[in-house]
């Protein structure tokens, strides 16, 4: 393809600084469905486009008419503001040779647009959802909803970007990326640890329905709780072409509610079943969304992981971020009801949330150790851009980090949120301490050997040997 094309979408990357040691062989490659997504939507309104991954490519940009750097990893909740270093970095290499209009788009660059445009010198933000703005900006627009920019330094703020109708988004570009460097999570693949490759993510919905205070999804959007769904007939064709021309087998669904609607999850998964393709998918689900009849026909259909979001052992800790819906023994009573259908749980566990303190952090890993899943995050508060919690604390003028990689999980820079009654640095030493425990349970170790094989637990093993370097721990 010739470079001199309308539309340049990159992907800003940077897996070891997401991810320390642990992107060399642990950590997914997952391909930016969202910009495969908008370059099937610019492309069919009749403009040329082409996507860089700058996790597996170099930055060679051509001669487009306009770049959009999409600032949205495959968790946005949690990599878009990491990304703001590599993407500052990505900017100042084009400005120095180039004259190319550069539009962010992404959480971080919605929630934060002003201070964004400042810190990176970009051009434009799209803010919120940006198909309709993208293609207006190609058109030579700017009076268009949800582009902000500088004018004469002065802000122009044009609000969200209009949302778009799922019935109009054709199939993802799937050929403007190589689709042959793309590998799935690790334990996405226990059992048969060596064959994450190839592999795809794509999104069967936009939007969560909640509003969990530390979340800040909204802002992907237009900044409200909602939920759109694509047609479950136009999943599974897209579905179809990524196992036929592609062999891709293992999959996420990115969506941050996958499993919600009965009546469509049930469709989608009768037209699985249907094709028989022997899947390895994963999905998100929430413990009062899912049951048993949900859980049978989601095995059958190829969907065999499920990552629930437990969040905290206390009560009290979870109702004070709004995750709202269920007691703690319906979390006991899906987790087994999961397993018991064939599926394998991932655990989703949050230390320092505002409430938090050694005690109820401690409920948090004994109710984690009691359910046992295959496999657990245990992630630290970080208040991001987007987020109601970002605007509480800046508000309250709790320290933040230093640096936009102070957001990120594994970094030596990471720096959660202090609770009311602990500080930064006592909740990320309990955080790496509870991680080692966990992974090195007797229990848990025995039961991974059961359900996975030797292998498996050879690769754990070998996991908990890489040092997480800590500069406030």
């Amino acid at each position: 393809m010739s470079d001199n094309v309308d539309l340049l979408i990159i992907k800003p990357g940077s897996p070891k600084r997401m991810y320390g040691d642990l992107s060399a062989t642990l950590s997914a490659i997952e391909p930016p469905y969202l910009g495969a997504l908008l370059a099937a939507f610019i492309r069919e309104k009749g403009y040329s486009v082409k996507i860089i991954d700058t996790e597996i490519q170099e930055v060679n940009i051509g001669n487009p008419k306009l770049i959009n750097i999409i600032v949205a990893g495959q968790n946005p909740s949690a990599s878009s503001t990491p990304l703001m270093v590599i993407t500052e970095e990505i900017i100042k290499k084009i400005k120095a040779r180039s004259l190319v209009p550069i539009i962010l788009t992404g959480i971080h660059p919605s929630a934060l647009p002003e201070r964004t445009l400042r810190e990176t010198r970009a051009d434009f933000i799209g803010r919120g959802e940006s198909f309709y703005t993208m293609l207006e900006l190609l058109k030579g627009n700017k009076n268009v909803q949800g582009l902000c920019y500088l004018e004469n330094n002065k802000f122009i703020d044009s609000g969200w970007g209009e949302v778009v109708d799922t019935d109009e988004l054709p199939m993802a570009a799937w050929d403007l990326l190589e689709m042959d460097k793309y590998r799935a999570h690790n334990w996405h693949c226990f059992g048969h640890i060596n064959e994450r490759i190839s592999y795809a993510a794509i999104y069967t919905s936009f939007g969560c329905p909640y509003n969990c205070t530390y979340c800040n999804i909204r802002a992907l959007y237009d900044n409200k709780p909602g939920i759109r769904f694509r047609s479950p007939e136009k999943i599974v064709e897209e579905i179809d072409l990524l196992v036929k021309k592609y062999g891709v087998k293992n999959i996420k669904f990115c969506d941050e509610l996958f499993a919600i609607n009965e009546q469509r999850v049930n469709k989608l998964c009768d037209l699985l079943i249907q094709r028989g393709h022997n899947l390895n998918i994963w999905a998100y689900a929430r413990i009062n969304t899912v049951n048993e009849n949900m859980l049978k026909k989601m095995k059958k259909a190829g969907i065999n992981w499920l990552a629930y979001g437990i969040e905290s052992g206390s009560q009290k800790v979870r109702t004070g971020v709004a995750k709202l819906g269920f007691k703690q023994d319906e979390i006991k009573k899906i987790v087994k009801m999961t397993q018991d259908a064939g599926i394998y749980v991932g655990g989703n566990y949050i230390f320092g949330l505002p409430d938090d303190n050694f005690e109820t952090m401690q409920e948090t890993f004994n109710i984690a150790k009691e359910l046992n899943c295959e496999w657990v995050n245990f992630y630290t508060t970080m208040a991001y851009p987007g987020s109601q919690l970002y605007e509480e604390t800046s508000e309250q003028g709790i320290r933040l980090p230093d640096t936009w990689l102070g957001y990120a999980q594994l970094n030596e820079e990471t720096l959660p949120l202090s609770t009311k009654y602990l500080s930064s640095s006592q909740v990320l030493r309990f955080r790496d301490k509870v991680f080692q425990e966990y992974y090195s349970n007797p229990r848990y170790l025995k039961m991974i050997e059961e359900k996975f094989g030797p292998e498996t637990v050879t690769h754990i093993k070998k996991m908990l040997k890489h040092e997480i370097k800590r500069k406030f721990a």
